[in-house]
């Protein structure tokens, strides 16, 4: 029996989890003031015991991970690897099965990958209150375990319970621990949104497994493979309402217009770190859904559905680019932000290129890469602050006093702009490709939110880098550069977005694969049957 590395890799965040619930207080140094999380100052001297339990804990999860890629084979990266299967509730059918493709494995990656950053990023939140930071840093390990669970399930009723249960973890990071004034509001709407379509998909859930005549069904029934043959022989009708359901639920998580609303007031409202974990990976779950249940379950309704849903994305592109220009707070800008990337995800996946649908997996890993830099790093520059204000308006001149600071937070703009030799470029630029074989028109007005991406970058960059420094920025002293644990955070971001930008075959070799099988899954023919040359 092979070793079992995503089991291993579901239960460890959780043991983590509880060795920093339960370290005691530590004797370290408070943060001056009282001041939380990004300050400047905020090195590791004086630590409570629980964050460094928490770092060592998500570094051996990291290794794990290096374990589970060394055991992947890139040459089969289409077929599900590291699986592992157990009857569960053999009553109707459900199973712990998990295993993951090219995509799967890349998205715990990006799950795996940022936990780390994020607790360093949060060395000092929570105000210095010591047993309030093991709180958050045990939720944030919880959180991991979840995300890494829902992107391995293969079983369709273990998906949606994950799908739902990880809504926990993520609603005490907003309301208990967020830093707004509106946290509660931010997190119960974020609640409400998450439950209803989850309601919805689960209703579909049923109502597909009812599809299954009873003579057939078996401890295995809801693999997703085995609910796929059934969905073939679907009435029409009846496959279009369930893909409805299913993809109602994964727009909101996503989040695709009109249903993106819960997600500026989260961004403005919770710490950067928790912004990290939720828009950067756990809203991947509705576009990881989308490419593998929306369209193997229900091809034909996914062909049905297309045009109205490649519109919305369209919409969804230039709506987030345009409400981000119109900013004036800095978490809520980059919140808008990723209203556009989704779009640009979701129109890869219903391009039914291989060429778009290999461009949206890749930009999945990549916008969490660039997006998450952008929000720690903003939260860098918040901490500067005086009275921690997120408004634009605020700042300025910090260029001047923290080059590292402004050279970083430029990098990760561009990055979102999709500048060539940075991550997010190739793989938009393959999004683009498919779409315009696909859908030509969607193409050419999606095509101006380059435009708007530059505009909302360079526009934030010079208000609040260049100029003259406000005399509220240095009311408490001299603005200070990143510290050694900031400059490792926003180091590791860089280098991330440099490498996969320059080699972006890091990626594509894992998502190439599994792309060209989703389109020979929802059977159409591809117009761009081969991209490989294109992207190098």
């Amino acid at each position: 029996m092979s070793f079992p590395w995503l089991t291993v890799l579901i239960a460890w965040p959780l043991v983590a989890a509880l060795a920093t619930a339960l370290t005691g207080r530590g004797r370290g140094r408070p943060a001056p003031g009282g001041v939380a999380s990004y300050g400047p100052g905020s090195g590791a001297f004086g630590a409570p015991a629980a964050r460094w339990v928490a770092l060592v804990g998500s570094l051996v999860e990291v290794a794990l991970l290096v374990g589970a890629f060394l055991a992947f084979d890139t040459a089969r990266a289409a077929e599900h690897q590291l699986v592992e299967a157990h009857s569960w509730i053999p009553s109707i059918g459900a199973s712990y099965a998990v295993g993951v493709d090219g995509v799967g494995l890349l998205l715990i990656a990006l799950s795996v990958g940022l936990v780390p950053l994020v607790i360093l990023a949060a060395w000092r939140e929570q105000g210095g209150d010591h047993p309030r930071l093991r709180s958050y840093l045990a939720t944030v390990l919880v959180l991991e375990a979840f995300m890494v669970a829902v992107f391995a399930a293969r079983d369709v009723f273990l998906f949606y319970v994950l799908f739902e249960a990880m809504l926990i973890p993520a609603y005490f990071l907003i309301g208990g621990f967020g830093q707004g004034a509106q946290r509660r509001y931010a997190a119960v709407k974020f609640l409400l949104f998450s439950l209803a379509g989850g309601l919805v998909m689960l209703v579909a859930v049923i109502a597909l497994y009812l599809q299954v005549p009873a003579a057939e069904r078996g401890p295995e029934t809801f693999l997703t493979a085995n609910l796929a043959a059934t969905a073939g022989g679907l009435d029409t009708t009846a496959g279009r309402l369930m893909f409805c359901a299913f993809f109602l639920a994964f727009a909101i998580k996503a989040p695709m217009v009109p249903v993106h609303t819960w997600l500026p007031d989260v961004s403005e409202n919770a710490t950067p770190g928790t912004s990290t974990l939720l828009i950067c990976v756990l809203d991947k779950v509705g576009t990881f859904g989308m490419l593998t249940l929306c369209l193997p379950l229900f091809p034909e309704a996914a062909r049905w559905a297309a045009p109205v849903i490649v519109a919305l994305a369209v919409v969804s592109i230039l709506y987030g680019a345009i409400l981000a220009i119109g900013q004036s707070d800095l978490l809520r800008l980059v919140g808008y932000t990723s209203v556009s990337h989704f779009g640009f995800i979701i129109l890869g996946i219903f391009t039914f290129t291989a060429t778009g649908t290999a461009g949206a997996s890749l930009m999945m890993l990549n916008h969490g890469i660039s997006t998450g830099a952008l929000f720690l790093i903003a939260g860098f520059a918040i901490a500067r602050h005086p009275q921690r204000s997120q408004r634009i308006a605020d700042y300025g001149g910090l260029r001047t006093v923290a080059p590292i600071l402004g050279g970083s937070f430029l990098v990760a703009g561009l990055s979102a702009a999709a500048l060539p030799g940075l991550a997010t470029f190739v793989s938009e630029i393959l999004v683009f490709l498919g779409a315009f074989a696909a859908h030509h028109a969607a193409a050419l007005v999606a095509a101006p939110a380059v435009v708007l991406a530059a505009v909302y970058v360079l526009l934030t960059y010079q208000r609040m880098f260049t100029g003259q420094v406000p005399a509220t920025l240095t009311a408490d002293g001299p603005v200070r550069d990143l510290d050694a644990r900031e400059r490792t955070v926003a180091g590791v971001f860089v280098a991330a977005l440099l490498v996969l930008g320059f080699i972006p075959s890091l990626g594509l070799r894992y998502v190439d694969p599994p792309a060209a099988t989703t389109v020979e899954q929802v059977g159409v023919s591809d117009p761009l049957s081969v991209h490989t040359e294109v992207a190098a």
